[in-house]
C-alpha cells in the first residue's frame, strides 16, 4: 500500500492507474444510483479487459457489502491515490508477488470472514485478466512510453 498512497495518480503505472479510475467510476455510479457495469464496461472493453469486467465487479460489491470499514475514494479528477485506492491496488500486487498470506492478512482487516474466499478469487482473475491485457499493475512507476505516447498525442 505504501508504495502507491499519496502518490500522484500519474506516477501509477497503466494498471494502476485503471484500477484507481475503475473504482472511483464505480463508486460514482453507485452514488449516483445508476449501473457501475454500464459506466466502465466500455474502458474495459478499450483495454481488451472484458473478462476482468465482472471480477473487478464483484470485487467491488464485496467490499461494499462485507466491509470491515468506511472506504474512502477520491473524485474522478483528484490527482492522488487514496487510501483505500492504493489497497486495492497493493493487493492486485500481491497476488503477482506470490504474496497470497498478506493478501489474506490485509483482507482479515478489511472484509468479513465469509466475503473473503470470494474476495480472493475476484483479484486473482483480475489480475489474470489484466496480465492478458498487458496492463498488469505493478509496484514501479508510470509506462514511460505511454506518457511520452499520449504527451506526443496532446501536443498535435
Amino acid at each position: 500500500m505504501y508504495d502507491f498512497i499519496d502518490r500522484p495518480v500519474t506516477d501509477l503505472d497503466n494498471g494502476g492507474r485503471f484500477i484507481v479510475w475503475a473504482a472511483r467510476s464505480w463508486v460514482k455510479a453507485v452514488g449516483e444510483r445508476r449501473c457501475p457495469a454500464h459506466g466502465i464496461a466500455p474502458a474495459f472493453a478499450k483495454w481488451n479487459l472484458l473478462s476482468g469486467l465482472q471480477p473487478f465487479l464483484a470485487m467491488m460489491a464485496l467490499f461494499n457489502r462485507h466491509g470491515l470499514q468506511n472506504f474512502e475514494f477520491c473524485g474522478l479528477q483528484c490527482n492522488h491515490v487514496s487510501e483505500h485506492e492504493a489497497i486495492i491496488v497493493s493487493l492486485v500486487c500481491g497476488l503477482q508477488d506470490n504474496d497470497p498470506v498478506s493478501v489474506r492478512h490485509t483482507l482479515d482487516l478489511l472484509v468479513a470472514e465469509e466475503a473473503i474466499g470470494d474476495m480472493i478469487a475476484s483479484l486473482d482473475m483480475l489480475d489474470k485478466a489484466m496480465y492478458a491485457a498487458g496492463i498488469r499493475p505493478g509496484r514501479g512507476t508510470a509506462d514511460v512510453a505511454t506518457i511520452d505516447t499520449e504527451a506526443k498525442k496532446s501536443r498535435r
